[in-house]
């Protein structure tokens, strides 16, 4: 990264080979940053330098996330203390609320259908798809054979290709042929385990079709791999009947509109993204599974449902894949993950599925309660007014002083923040 006149450059050879201070020293002189902004990015929290420089590509340095931890949890007769880490003011103080309401009629009840997800082989310019499709599936003995002599500790215990399904699509560059290995993973996310048994099927594949296999990877609509989360919530505790009729008038609202719903989802996901942060998961295998999944019926659908039963009480329901695993990955390698973990006191990767899939309910419980009775901003914006405070600059007691001045204001802005800190700074001084 070099000037190059009055332009800088992206092009730099070998910055990959620099020592993680050299690569600093480079990034420093490309984008003028100050000693102090330099420093900042060196500070890997919780996460060793050298680790984290074998984790990606390129490393400068660390980015901290909040970790707070949401109280309260009883999941299929557990108890739970859940770590989260997320920037999201509000989300931890409603996910701890919304498990204390759903302990009154005994928390959460969780069911799962097991760790197994989608190894995809495509295989293009086949002579005969049907013929094909037929000669794959009369050897599938074989495919497995060699699918599972890729992972024999896997299969040690209990997991491995255990299925085969093939199908013929038609797309826009003709018809194609993908045969779909279904695989328990264990306790692993299974990623790394599907990938090489694809890897390794492609030879059969191409013999038995021929035709030419191209993309071999995972599927991350883990629709084999679903979570089913369930609780009933007490009127009284949340509010009475007008709060469960708006609650479940607010899930109608998201069944029938994409716009809605999109809204109704990101608030479930809230709570199992910042779960899935601290414990080490692929996030974004589970933002694409939950969302896919979402659009199954060909239309965008919410992942819960919301219903009054016959005492009056609220009753809900999520179901949607959850694609997490304790073996491999940062829930390995994060030292900070791996401490979240242990306070989690979860033992296999559907205990935390089952884990993340009661937040996903808690936090959809909790935006939908704050919409349909008091409005979603009268908690959220108590704390962001702490965030916006500190972001103009307020240090020590000026932090709580200038977020109530604005909240009694109703004037949550960083300018009316920077004029209440000059105006109390003067009152002090």
């Amino acid at each position: 990264m070099r000037v190059e006149g009055m332009t800088r450059s992206s092009r730099f050879e070998g910055f990959y080979k620099l020592p993680l201070e050299k690569r600093r020293e480079a990034l420093k002189e490309f984008a003028s940053l100050t000693d102090e902004e330099v420093k900042t990015l060196a500070n890997t929290g919780g996460l060793p330098a050298e680790v984290a420089d074998h984790m990606i590509e390129n490393v400068i340095g660390g980015y901290t996330y909040p970790l707070g931890i949401a109280m309260n949890f009883r999941i299929n007769g557990k108890d739970y203390l859940v770590p989260f880490a997320l920037e999201e003011p509000s989300v931890v103080a409603a996910a701890s609320n919304a498990a204390k309401m759903a302990r009154v009629k005994g928390g959460f009840t969780v069911t799962n259908t097991g760790p197994v997800m989608i190894g995809q082989i495509q295989a293009v310019n086949v002579p005969k798809p049907d013929t094909a499709k037929a000669k794959l599936l009369a050897h599938k003995a074989e495919l497995l054979k060699k699918a599972n002599d890729q992972d024999p500790m896997l299969v040690s215990l209990g997991g491995g290709a255990k299925d085969l399904n093939v199908k013929k699509l038609s797309t826009l560059k003709g018809p194609m042929v993908v045969v779909e290995l279904i695989v328990n993973t264990g306790d692993a996310m299974g990623a790394n385990a599907v990938n090489t048994m694809a890897e390794a099927l492609t030879p059969m594949v191409e013999e038995i079709t021929g035709g030419r296999v191209l993309l071999r990877i995972i599927s991350n609509l883990a629709d084999r791999r679903l979570v089913k989360a369930t609780a009933v919530f007490d009127k009284e505790t949340i509010g009475g009947e007008d709060v469960v009729d708006g609650i479940v008038y607010a899930y109608a609202f998201a069944d029938a509109d994409p716009h809605r719903c999109a809204t109704h989802n990101k608030g479930i996901m809230n709570g199992v993204i910042a779960v899935g942060i601290a414990c080490g998961q692929d996030i974004r295998a589970l933002e694409a599974g939950a969302h896919s999944y979402a659009s199954r019926s060909g239309h965008y659908k919410p992942l819960t449902t919301w219903e009054k039963n016959r005492e009056g009480d609220l009753v809900g329901t999520l179901e949607m894949p959850m694609a997490v695993g304790l073996v491999g990955g940062a829930a390995k390698t994060h030292p900070t993950a791996r401490a979240n973990i242990k306070i989690l006191g979860v033992k296999s990767a559907i205990e935390l599925a089952e884990v993340m899939g009661a937040v996903g309910l808690a936090q959809n419980f909790a935006a939908l309660r704050a919409l349909a009775s008091e409005g979603i901003q009268r908690g959220h914006m108590k704390l962001h007014s702490r965030n916006i405070a500190i972001s103009a600059g307020a240090t020590g007691d000026l932090i709580d002083m200038v977020a109530t001045r604005m909240i009694v204001e109703k004037r949550v802005r960083f300018d009316r923040a920077k004029e209440l800190i000059d105006e109390l700074t003067k009152l002090k001084s």
